[in-house]
């Protein structure tokens, strides 16, 4: 009579002992990688792991030229449609993407960025100064000068030119 060889983690055979011809080790297969000059064959325990640093491809002077146009488009058709308070979506979004992309890109977006800090914060002087009135002709006047300050800078940057707002501190940089 054959006994039937012994599971060396369990210490008992398989459940079929003696019904047949020996089984072979059931327990999950190890992953292996290709031999090496180094050693044994590596085994993997889970998912790929990306490179520790992934630097973004650079991109092409036009790319950069019209990201730096759109930082400035999308708060200027923003400003007016929502009285002020969604043009810094835009260009949040485009400098926190694309900043490490390119220095025109992240100029262009910083500038734009720039202008909604500086917007918001006149704006938030005119609301308090509607209890004395003036604040009904500041805070349209406010949205205008900003459009058309992004609308200067969407120009400069669709000519690739380097350009820093009037009146605009550089907070973002």
């Amino acid at each position: 009579m054959t006994t039937a060889p012994q599971d060396p983690q369990s210490g008992t055979g398989p459940p079929d002992a003696g019904t047949g011809p020996p089984a072979a080790h059931t327990g999950p297969p190890a992953a292996q990688g290709p031999p090496t000059a180094q050693g044994p064959p590596t085994t993997h325990t889970g998912p790929p792991q990306p490179p520790a640093h992934v630097s973004p491809p650079p991109m092409s002077p036009t790319e950069e030229r019209n990201l730096g146009m759109v930082a400035h488009i999308v708060p200027a058709i923003l400003l007016p449609l929502s009285a002020g308070t969604l043009g810094f979506i835009g260009s949040l979004v485009i400098y926190l993407v694309y900043k490490d992309r390119g220095p025109f890109v992240r100029q262009h977006a910083a500038n734009s960025l720039n202008v909604q800090i500086i917007t918001a914060v006149l704006l938030i002087v005119s609301t308090v100064l509607m209890i004395v009135l003036i604040g009904f002709i500041t805070y349209p006047l406010v949205i205008i000068v900003a459009t058309v300050i992004h609308i200067m800078g969407a120009i400069k940057a669709n000519n690739g030119e380097w350009w820093t707002p009037p009146m605009t501190p550089q907070l973002v940089k």
